[in-house]
């Protein structure tokens, strides 16, 4: 079964990598001029690792760069949905075969799709809410957001090392889906404004709960992919304001990362990923507060 998987992740990338191919031929711009494009491709790998490890979305690795180039607010945030379509989705059916695959009788997994469909409803709910009534971003919301990630990340280490571990828990109760409810509306209007967010939040959440993390991150990666894609439209069919040229590398790169983000968390324990994740949130608070 093992080889039959790797077998047919093989032939995905290698059928996907042709198409990417065509379409750089094809792209009416001089091989010269794309070129200058080709290290967002590490760009990709590298936001999309970190995505998929933790659940908590690529914009803050993409954002901040995307800034130092000098792209527009509404620029950077487009660009960066429409590489997390890649990167969050590779990682999403990765994620998902994982589960089908290994997960599917577990009990501390019983309610992985439920909290997906709860929390992906509410966050397209948010994340349309915020396009459909044309609200802007708050304007101290990108600090907020990262002082925010900050003490997260400083809270999730004290509970690693000072408190007593319990025992895992596999039941939802009538006030998670209340919360989740919250949490996808908020996250996916934060996902709206920064492009980041909702995967963040929910990963938090289920840590905090106590349920097993790599249900909690893959649960988180998902979501995201769904609310990114529930999304994309607004940057592409409605106003296009995607910067293309680095799509066209970051997004392929991206897949890859997308795709080695759920290796990455195979050799980890679960403490480790804990450690891991509040990493990436400091990470998130101190770019965050930067910008």
């Amino acid at each position: 079964m093992n080889y039959t998987n790797r077998l047919s992740k093989s032939y995905f990338l290698l059928a996907f990598f042709i198409c990417w191919f065509v379409l750089l031929y094809l792209a009416p711009v001089a091989p010269t001029d794309l070129l200058d494009f080709v290290l967002f491709s590490f760009l990709g790998i590298l936001g999309a690792i970190f995505a998929n490890a933790t659940g908590a979305g690529g914009g803050v690795v993409f954002i901040p760069m995307f800034n130092e180039l000098g792209f527009t607010e509404i620029q950077a945030v487009a660009t960066s949905f429409a590489i997390q379509c890649f990167g969050m989705t590779a990682g999403a059916i990765t994620w998902w075969g994982h589960y089908q695959r290994q997960k599917t009788e577990l009990r501390l997994w019983q309610g992985f799709k439920r909290i997906i469909v709860i929390t992906s409803c509410a966050a397209v709910l948010g994340l349309l809410g915020v396009y459909g009534f044309d609200f802007g971003s708050p304007s101290s919301l990108h600090q907020t957001f990262s002082w925010f990630s900050l003490l997260l990340a400083i809270f999730i280490v004290v509970t690693v090392y000072f408190l007593k571990p319990q025992r895992e828990r596999s039941q939802l109760l009538i006030f998670d889906w209340f919360i989740l409810s919250a949490i996808g509306f908020l996250g996916g209007a934060l996902t709206a404004w920064l492009s980041v967010g909702v995967g963040e939040l929910l990963a938090i959440y289920l840590i905090l709960r106590r349920f097993d993390i790599s249900m909690a991150i893959s649960a988180a990666v998902i979501v995201s992919a769904i609310t990114v894609w529930a999304g994309i439209w607004q940057h592409t069919m409605v106003d296009f304001q995607v910067y293309w040229q680095v799509v066209i590398f970051a997004g392929p790169g991206a897949v890859l990362g997308g795709i080695f983000g759920k290796t990455l968390v195979g050799y980890m324990s679960a403490t480790r990923l804990k450690l891991f994740f509040a990493f990436w949130l400091f990470i998130i608070g101190l770019v965050g507060i930067k910008i």
